[in-house]
């Protein structure tokens, strides 16, 4: 039995999928299971609640052989709450039941001169510390940013033409979708011969600054983007007035200066820890439609 955490998100509804097109045997922690397509709730067992609670993953994780991780960001509580104290009942629940592996979704950076003063990656680093103390064998599947992110941004794109960000438009850095993420993660679930504890990066196939990533989607949807870098004061505020809690805003503000610096490039691309959707690929299946139709 394989339990999916988060999996009405961007990852664990890939997870969910690729896991069952494969017929694995799936149990889903789910706040709200009408969430749930059809298909996938007619074929999986369900535990309502948060994954966060301890009675939760208490039933959850009983005779689980595998479990995937994923914590949703919370920016509404400190980053040690979002993430530690988050995680610490499935740590608990997991040496409880003898879990026999863990994937989790992290962050590079462990192992960098950033590694303490990077925000929720320092705290992602944290929480699979204490996930590998539970005693099973783990893999952290360690991700840079998300391709995603730029969907999040796809109205001003769309009107203006920009998107934004505080890292420097000249900074290379490496991409990943979440498909690819998703693809990793089910892959490990299926597999029970590995042992031990590390860390897998995935990488998309080449790393781009935000001028070229504006490039590549000026070519896609047929007219110019630009990217414009905004400071690091103004990113904090624009968390802040989303609710975000200090710490949380701060956070991310630690973690992007932390890329900014070359937290992200220290990781080498291998063939190994290289996945295959391109930034084009993605801006071409999933960018453009949802820029063409906002």
């Amino acid at each position: 039995m394989i339990v999916i955490t988060a999996p009405t998100s961007q990852i664990g509804s890939k997870v969910v999928n690729g896991l069952l097109g494969a017929g694995a045997p799936l149990r889903l922690i789910v706040r709200d299971a009408s969430r749930l397509p059809d298909a996938v709730r007619d074929r999986v067992e369900i535990v309502e609640g948060s994954h966060g609670d301890r009675s939760v993953v208490g039933r959850a994780f009983e005779g689980a052989d595998a479990v995937f991780w994923l914590v949703p960001p919370d920016p509404a509580k400190t980053l040690e709450e979002a993430w530690l104290e988050f995680t610490r009942p499935a740590a608990e629940a997991i040496r409880r039941h003898r879990v026999s592996r863990i994937v989790s979704i992290t962050a590079l950076g462990r192992g960098t001169p950033w590694q303490d003063e990077a925000g929720p990656v320092t705290a992602s680093i944290r929480m699979d510390d204490m996930l590998m103390a539970s005693g099973g064998a783990f893999r952290g599947l360690t991700m840079p940013s998300f391709m995603e992110n730029t969907v999040r941004q796809a109205g001003t794109i769309g009107m203006e033409g920009l998107f934004f960000g505080p890292i420097r438009p000249e900074r290379k850095l490496p991409l990943t979708a979440t498909r690819d993420m998703a693809a990793v993660a089910a892959r490990l679930l299926r597999d029970a011969s590995w042992s031990g504890q590390e860390e897998v990066p995935v990488l998309g196939p080449e790393d781009l600054s935000f001028d070229d990533q504006a490039a590549i989607i000026s070519d896609v949807i047929g007219r110019e983007v630009r990217y414009r870098q905004i400071s690091f004061d103004r990113f904090k505020q624009q968390f802040l007035d989303r609710g975000a809690s200090g710490s949380f805003a701060q956070g991310y503000v630690d973690m992007y200066r932390a890329k900014d610096e070359g937290m992200d490039n220290v990781t080498l691309r291998t063939a190994n820890n290289t996945v295959p959707t391109s930034f084009r690929m993605f801006c071409e299946q999933i960018l453009k439609p949802i820029v063409v139709s906002s």
